[in-house]
């Protein structure tokens, strides 16, 4: 089992996403432990997948173009490390930040995100506009759904397999059955995972984090604002009918006494 998986979804990512994996790649070869880097094609129609395909190391999960949130969940799910990762394609996140929140994983966290905002977090390049819709929006999520959290939609979050999996089993907006789209779709799957996150009990800690604004963005602030809004909406509805009920999930033996492990060296 590998120490750290990082799941990146990627959707017609063919112009950056070679600089990403290289710099992922440099990055986990310096490191002590093992690892391994799964990219989910959320059914590019450019060669994204055939370009990650092509990088040492890496593993390609394609998919149908069903929304981040539907390829998020699928590679957390096939991912086997003792931690996994989600980082965005474009690496807004430089993954040296991995390293404060394993520390907080460390400590006893279950579910730990990068956040924005907070002291020590750096927001680079961000036009004014993005960051107050970012801040409206969050205010919406606390208002609707889930309070406490200042920075639930960035692209930086860890958390154990055995969390993970539990989480991802338990969506019901981006689950099995999720449509199949046009278009870029940037979803509110974060709001739906840190909600049945906090449901479950786990613990939760938000790690401020540098971060970068991309000027090549796919994020369309009518459309997205429109479905991401409806996305927390239907996360409170879906709780007030009872679908968050499920029984939990049975762990494998690989993870029981995930606690007792240390990392595996790299060879």
């Amino acid at each position: 089992m590998p120490w750290l998986s990082i799941v990146i979804p990627a959707y017609n990512e063919a112009g950056r996403l070679p600089q990403t994996l290289t710099v992922i790649q440099r990055y986990l070869v310096a490191q002590s432990f093992t690892s391994e880097v799964l990219v989910v094609d959320d059914g590019s129609a450019d060669a994204t997948a055939d370009l990650a395909a092509a990088m040492p190391g890496v593993e390609v999960l394609r998919l149908d173009h069903r929304g981040k949130g539907f390829a998020v969940r699928a590679g957390a799910l096939a991912a086997r490390g003792h931690y996994i990762l989600v980082s965005d394609a474009d690496l807004a996140v430089p993954v040296e930040e991995w390293a404060r929140l394993e520390q907080m994983l460390q400590h006893g966290y279950e579910v730990v995100i990068g956040s924005r905002e907070g002291v020590g977090a750096t927001r680079d390049g961000e036009p004014w506009y993005r960051h107050v819709m970012g801040r409206v929006f969050n205010g919406l999520i606390a208002l609707i759904a889930l309070r406490g959290i200042n920075d639930t939609q960035c692209g930086f979050k860890a958390m154990p397999r055995h969390v993970a999996h539990d989480l991802f089993r338990r969506m019901r907006i981006y689950g099995d059955d999720a449509p199949v789209l046009q278009g870029a779709a940037v979803t509110a799957y974060d709001v739906e995972l840190l909600f049945l996150a906090r449901k479950m009990g786990y613990r939760i800690a938000e790690v401020p984090v540098r971060w970068h604004y991309g000027t090549e963005t796919k994020v369309n602030p009518l459309r997205d604002s429109w479905r991401n809004l409806r996305d927390v909406v239907t996360v409170r509805l879906n709780d007030l009918r009872g679908r968050y009920r499920a029984a939990p999930t049975t762990l494998d033996s690989s993870e029981e006494g995930w606690r007792d492990t240390v990392p595996p060296k790299n060879s």
